[in-house]
């Protein structure tokens, strides 16, 4: 992956982006080489250069993206929809030297940061990925072109592929839309970007989809279920992954006899790490699937000890394709990650996941902690008191819910909603609002939930 620009050539003569033109290979071309020399300037006078790429034009993303590994930038991948807090959280950790994209209003916290620049002492590219982790809080992840290649190598011999072919819906910035990219690029397979809008508009594209790779997150192959299931059953396989899917969602994809590949992975394994093969869920297994080589699981009881087969556990992750740590931290080993997750592994290999050892909630294939939507939403001066908790959704996975006691009879959850939507992403708000009297706790103050889920009133 260290001369990007020089396969980006060679790739452009095959028409590896399929649903855009020659005239649009050509600017992708330009604009690579283009970013490679404003890149380059700039390390003449700085030896490291932190460059944030914000941009949802795909192209430029690439362009972006492949000129600033070639001229060993560090790159932060940013979320086009995150909102001033979020921002903040980013300035806080990194000031960009350039800005890929629109960021314009947001620059003005640029001016109340005075980070120092972190040198990690690592001669190569950084790419890193953003994640919400248990914090709650924006983290990058930090991975390079060796992280992710290993991953796509992984990938390529577990599905026995010498090419990956790819329909991505997924944002780039994300690491399952990123590694869509990048598997497809290095194995000189075809990648169509898709805007998952148009499928609301009843726009379904025309191609071979038995040769594609498809990912989807529990919400959206429910959708498509829904509104076109021919199309989707033409599918060569459809990676489903981000959230643990509800048992009616897997049945219907059986019924349908989709060719559906459960994963389990994270943006600190540059994505999948685990995966269930279509002609395992047609068969019935209920599992995620098997390790991709030469990766490793670990069950391990909370005294760091492994567990036996059957046994459940925390899920540690040895791996190649591991990040390095959490910009702008190195991890002390980073051939070993233990997750938040609990899972067992079965006497063939295969991973069960049973649950999370946190209270993070993933709603939607997005992760959300609770302690973050909590302290936004007292900031308000709006609520006396507020527990955020994640509800079962078969639409969602899970759904944000806020109990909130007002500071009085007036305050509603429309108001509420107001004066956080600027400080949150969308995705991050509460769906469902239910206004209490107080929040159940014990005398040392802990949270009765089981009490809170007994009142929950959806929207």
């Amino acid at each position: 992956m260290n001369d990007f620009i020089a396969q980006l050539k060679e790739r452009n003569q095959e028409n590896w982006l399929v649903n855009f033109n020659a005239l649009d290979l050509v600017f992708l071309e330009h604009k690579t080489v283009d970013f490679y020399q404003q890149f380059t300037k700039l390390k003449q006078f700085n030896s490291q250069v932190n460059i944030f790429i914000v941009e949802t034009n795909s192209l430029i993303f690439i362009a972006a993206f492949l000129a600033g590994i070639s001229a060993k930038c560090d790159l932060f991948l940013c979320n086009n929809q995150w909102q001033e807090a979020e921002w903040q959280q980013v300035f806080n950790l990194v000031i960009p030297d350039l800005i890929i994209g629109d960021l314009t209003n947001y620059e003005y916290l640029l001016n109340k940061n005075k980070q120092k620049k972190v040198n990690l002492g690592l001669d190569q590219s950084l790419i890193m990925i953003p994640t919400g982790g248990t914090s709650g809080k924006i983290k990058f992840a930090i991975h390079t072109d060796k992280t992710l290649s290993n991953s796509v190598t992984s990938f390529a011999e577990y599905f026995n592929l010498k090419s990956i072919n790819s329909f991505c819906i997924l944002p780039l910035y994300h690491v399952s839309g990123l590694m869509q990219l990048i598997r497809s690029f290095l194995t000189k397979g075809n990648l169509y970007i898709y805007n998952y809008t148009n499928f609301k508009q009843n726009i379904f594209p025309d191609f071979k989809q038995e040769d594609y790779f498809i990912s989807l997150v529990p919400t959206q192959l429910q959708y498509l279920l829904i509104n076109n299931t021919p199309w989707l059953t033409n599918f060569k396989t459809i990676l489903l992954g981000g959230a643990k899917p509800w048992d009616t969602l897997l049945n219907l994809a059986r019924k349908y006899q989709l060719n559906l590949a459960p994963v389990y992975g994270m943006t600190e394994t540059a994505s999948n790490i685990v995966a269930l093969k279509p002609e395992d869920f047609l068969k019935g297994n209920k599992s995620n699937g098997k390790v991709l080589n030469p990766s490793k699981i670990i069950i391990k009881n909370e005294q760091d000890q492994g567990l036996n087969v059957n046994q459940t556990g925390i899920i540690t992750i040895e791996s190649q394709s591991l990040c390095l740590g959490y910009y702008p931290n190195l991890f002390k080993d980073n051939q070993s990650f233990i997750t938040d997750d609990l899972g067992y592994l079965d006497q063939e290999g295969y991973l069960y996941i049973i649950g999370r050892n946190s209270q993070k909630i993933i709603t939607g294939g997005e992760n959300v902690d609770p302690t973050e939507v909590e302290n936004v939403i007292l900031t308000t001066k709006l609520v006396k008191d507020i527990c955020i908790m994640g509800v079962a959704d078969q639409k969602w996975g899970e759904i944000i819910t806020a109990f909130y006691v007002p500071i009085n009879d007036q305050i509603s959850a429309i108001m509420i909603k107001e004066k956080i939507k600027s400080q949150l992403a969308n995705f991050k708000i509460p769906k469902s609002w239910v206004a209490v009297k107080q929040i159940p706790r014990n005398l040392q103050g802990k949270i009765n939930y089981q009490q809170l889920k007994n009142l929950v009133i959806c929207d």
